[in-house]
């Protein structure tokens, strides 16, 4: 397929996923900043700017000044409405192979996030948090069902598993940065959809390392980092011919190979004991899948060199 499709649908499923999570990670701020009367605001504000990855300029930092920045600032593309408006974007350029439902389902979200300041003034921020992830996973339902799975769905479902190994890993480090404790623990869980699931894997029990091991290795959590490193190795094996005598091919899959092996042949203890580096790791991993992956499946055009028409002289 054409190289601007496969970019554009790996940007889409990244941005949908960014939204989301992003949307995920400031409800449990905000949860724990309400439940907690002694956190200390402008420092908590400030941790979890560090883990997405923005320095903060001078000045208090307040909860309502983060959501405005991470949650409604259409013009940062780290942000709910910058990272839907970019899909968007995207998508507008692939109309060609994103079914019309799935157009639809996006563009309509788009819309109404011009009225996201009014809906955050009237009903809370938790009333939008939860409406983002509900229309992100409407939009997922829609891509796994009306698109045909080849190509172009493989290159999406890779973006959206990258994103999400990513985006898990600055959720757990937020939590790590705040401090543990089995509140935040059940908070954190809630914020991902696990919460039921965890309680049914471990009989009940509730504490950091069980909670942390979740979301890191479990096999069947579609959003733990073990389960979505996995997706995406699967998908670079599905664009790739089947392996030679030396092995895999490309490097975007010796990198993500690494990842998984690395967490699934690692014992939990040791992880959970190393954890802070496991997560920058982590990070470091998907900001070098995406460069070997826009290397090998993206063309981009060389700048060109104007010359003035006297120098050729």
């Amino acid at each position: 397929m054409l190289s601007r499709i496969a970019e554009s649908l790996y940007w889409i499923g990244r941005y949908v996923e960014r939204a989301e999570d992003t949307a995920r990670i400031l409800d449990v701020h905000v949860q724990r900043v309400l439940a907690d009367p002694w956190t200390e605001e402008d420092a908590a504000c400030r941790a979890l700017l560090a883990v997405m990855g923005i320095t903060p300029v001078e000045g208090p930092f307040t909860s309502t000044r983060v959501i405005t920045l991470l949650g409604l600032d259409d013009g940062n593309p780290t942000s709910v409405a910058g990272a839907l408006a970019a899909a968007r974007g995207n998508a507008r350029g692939a109309r060609e192979t994103v079914p019309s439902e799935m157009w639809e389902c996006l563009n309509t979200t788009w819309h109404g996030l011009a009225a996201s300041r009014r809906r955050v003034e009237q009903e809370g921020v938790h009333a939008f948090f939860r409406w983002i992830r509900e229309r992100c996973t409407l939009l997922a339902g829609l891509a796994d069902a009306t698109m045909s799975h080849d190509e172009g769905w493989l290159f999406l479902v890779l973006g959206r598993s990258l994103e999400r190994v990513d985006m898990t890993a600055r959720l757990l480090r937020a939590h790590e940065l705040a401090g543990d404790s089995v509140p935040s623990w059940l908070t954190l869980l809630r914020s991902c959809g696990a919460y039921e699931t965890f309680l049914r894997a471990y009989r009940g029990s509730l504490d950091d390392r069980h909670a942390a091991e979740f979301l890191l290795l479990d096999r069947l959590f579609p959003r733990s980092v073990f389960a979505a490193l996995s997706t995406a190795e699967r998908c670079l094996g599905e664009l790739e011919p089947g392996p030679g005598r030396a092995g895999v091919t490309t490097e975007a899959q010796r990198i993500v190979g690494r990842a998984r092996t690395g967490l699934e042949f690692r014992g939990a203890e040791d992880l959970i004991g190393d954890l802070p580096a496991v997560l920058v790791g982590l990070g470091r991993t998907c900001s070098q899948v995406n460069d070997a992956v826009s290397r090998r499946y993206f063309r981009h055009p060389a700048a060109v060199s104007w010359v003035l028409p006297g120098a050729m002289a």
